[in-house]
């Protein structure tokens, strides 16, 4: 997709990199960004809430995620699941905010941003784009303070969300050539690559009821990172995702 100079009916490409924004309480629409919204979890964000919440993966997504269409027809998405109430308010919304806010989801870090990710193939670098959104119950875009992309994502924390996210983009982009194909709708590779993506808990626990990390050449500092920490084990997952579809060995 060809993003220069593109303009949609909710948002608006950023070219010279910087916005004007912001949130907090004394805005009038203070929380209305957090009710009725159809809001996408990677599997970094899974992993992080779960964490900060003392569940399980398993858990996790059967108390809080639904699956979604996807970016392609080949691999589906997740979203939050909403508070069934007329509303429709995000789960960890209270009177005074976000009760998960230091471990909140990559889309709520980046709001009024959307990130987007091109993945050209053959090795090539990513091409990263921000978007404004244009909602038009929020306030915050007539608050005089002004950011540039780069100052918007040190303020939010998003380094290392933005990092994981463009390995799952990577991961994604590989899922929409249907590496499946033949297998049918959730066959064993496609379930596999869902546990891998989203159920870091079970994919310990294949990886080590099938002794993968001996079957490979990993240092022994790699392997121990991978036992204990879970976002090495999300990479390690990622990375081996794509050597066995290629292969599909």
């Amino acid at each position: 997709m060809d993003f220069d100079h593109l303009v949609l009916s909710d948002r608006t490409l950023i070219s010279d990199g910087t916005f004007q924004f912001n949130c907090h309480a004394g805005v009038s629409c203070f929380r209305s960004c957090c009710r009725n919204v159809d809001l996408l979890l990677f599997p970094y964000d899974v992993l992080v809430l779960k964490n900060h919440l003392h569940l399980t993966s398993a858990e996790f997504l059967r108390a809080h995620t639904r699956i979604c269409a996807g970016s392609h027809p080949f691999f589906p998405g997740l979203q939050l699941k909403m508070a069934e109430d007329e509303r429709r308010p995000c789960p960890f919304l209270t009177e005074a905010g976000c009760s998960v806010y230091a471990h909140r989801p990559s889309a709520c870090r980046t709001y009024p941003l959307e990130r987007g990710v091109e993945c050209p193939g053959n090795n090539q670098p990513l091409r990263i784009h921000y978007f404004l959104t244009h909602h038009p119950y929020c306030q915050g875009h007539f608050e005089e303070r002004r950011y540039s992309t780069k100052q918007w994502e040190r303020d939010q924390l998003l380094d290392e969300f933005n990092q994981y996210n463009d390995l799952w983009a990577s991961v994604d982009a590989l899922f929409a050539t249907n590496p499946w194909a033949g297998e049918g709708v959730a066959g064993p590779y496609q379930q596999l690559a869902f546990m891998v993506c989203y159920n870091i808990d079970d994919f310990r626990s294949y990886v080590a009821d099938h002794d993968l990390l001996s079957r490979l050449r990993l240092s022994k500092e790699d392997k121990r990172r991978i036992k204990k920490d879970d976002g090495a084990l999300l990479r390690f997952g990622f990375d081996w995702l794509k050597a066995i579809l290629a292969g599909r060995g």
